[in-house]
């Protein structure tokens, strides 16, 4: 590929080559995994049955929208749960997350997080901070959690909480700490430990960041339930808007109980505009998730190359679409945010700067020139402002236009010397 045509030095073609030559290998083993997943999806909508009445919209109260119905059969086929609640209703993947857990958690339990304090947004949720208004804190449910090792579950610590707990929670991605994802390995050793101590624990996984980067999910590894956005890999990159929840069925059934109302449950919730963008972006969500997983490779080998450090280390073992880099300082970070912005389809012309947003901690800075506001399957560059001011890198629709974004922020990197 030459570059020079698009602002780029030629410099940086040298070194685009490199990269590409490096993440080969890792390319090849993640275009197996897609390969498999999209034969998984294309047969969860062929044996279920899906039809173009399916795609369809209901109004009002939605009863009896067998759109929306196929579309749960459909999404618990592609990620092997004996359920899944998908809906558009869903605000938000916090939103997806708190339901589930008052869904499934009733005053005097408690919920053990494995991997640490979970991400900013959740916080209030669980009453870590703030006045902690409408909270589970406030409904009487505790919290403790245990920290990773070297990113690595505490199992011994596990297996001694385990059994006076109630929910297992898991985040599966780095969120904003500088670690790398858990693999599926850790989550079915996590769910062994603690069942082996407390049969009826539920475990929890966010799973944000993490469909289809593998060729099964955590459902296949010990989780009761798992959860997610359908703006971040299993929209594809065209679903608008939703979230799911999918596992037991039990469970997934109090969580629509708490969706929507004692009773009720998923029997409404109507959808004017139509199922076809949750429909198409689920069947495309394995070749988008591969086009993102290679833009997250290639993120860590070439910034590794500009003597950054990064993670993941080992290119060809990812467990979410996260490549983290550790900038060392708030003008390199900005750099990188703005030129992944600059490189974008939609609002290239926006400058992005550091603010306070709702949910948390730090001033945050985001990139993100998407189609769909908030999309991370979409190329997107974000930070907390803290030091030592680590860049999160995620998604990309392409890995072309990913390569291009670096190298720009390449470019400007350079001349900020």
């Amino acid at each position: 590929m030459r570059w020079e045509g698009y602002g780029i030095e030629e410099r940086y073609s040298v070194l685009d080559n490199d990269t590409m030559n490096e993440c080969r290998d890792a390319f090849l083993k993640i275009e197996e995994i897609r390969d498999t997943n999209q034969l998984k999806v294309l047969n969860a909508f062929r044996e279920v049955g899906v039809s173009t009445h399916h795609l369809l919209g209901s109004y009002g109260y939605g009863y009896g929208d067998i759109g929306r119905e196929t579309l749960d059969l459909v999404f618990a086929k592609a990620v092997g749960a004996q359920d899944a609640l998908c809906r558009t209703q869903f605000m938000s993947g916090t939103h997806a997350i708190t339901t589930a857990l008052f869904g499934v958690l009733r005053s005097g339990m408690k919920i053990l997080s494995v991997t640490g304090t979970p991400y900013d947004t959740i916080h209030t949720t669980l009453g870590l901070k703030g006045n902690s208004l409408g909270s589970l804190k406030e409904y009487g449910i505790s919290y403790d959690q245990i920290d990773l090792v070297n990113s690595k579950p505490n199992l011994a610590l596990i297996s001694q909480k385990a059994c006076n707990v109630d929910v297992i929670y898991i985040q599966r991605s780095c969120g904003y700490t500088f670690r790398e994802a858990l693999s599926l390995g850790d989550i079915k050793a996590i769910s062994i430990t603690a069942k082996e101590v407390n049969k009826e624990v539920i475990v929890l996984v966010d799973n944000f960041y993490g469909e289809f980067t593998n060729t099964t999910e955590p459902c296949s590894h010990g989780a009761d339930l798992i959860v997610g956005s359908l703006i971040k890999n299993p929209g594809g990159g065209i679903a608008e808007t939703g979230g799911y929840i999918a596992g037991r069925k039990d469970l997934v059934e109090l969580s629509a109980n708490r969706l929507t109302a004692p009773g009720v449950g998923r029997e409404i919730g109507s959808n004017p505009l139509g199922y076809r963008n949750v429909y198409l972006g689920l069947y495309m969500a394995p070749m988008i998730t591969a086009e993102a997983l290679k833009s997250a490779v290639y993120a860590s080998s070439f910034f590794s190359k500009l003597g950054y450090e990064t993670l993941p280390k080992q290119l060809n073992e990812w467990n979410d679409i996260i490549a983290v880099v550790k900038m060392g300082s708030l003008k390199k970070l900005e750099i990188v945010c703005r030129a992944i912005q600059s490189s974008s389809p939609v609002d290239s012309m926006a400058f992005p700067v550091a603010s306070n947003m709702p949910g948390y901690d730090n001033k945050v800075i985001m990139a993100s020139g998407a189609f769909t506001t908030g999309s991370s399957i979409e190329l997107s560059g974000d930070a907390p402002i803290k030091e030592p001011y680590y860049a999160f890198i995620q998604g990309g629709l392409n890995l072309i236009s990913s390569r291009y974004a670096f190298l720009k922020a390449a470019t400007l990197l350079d001349k900020e010397k």
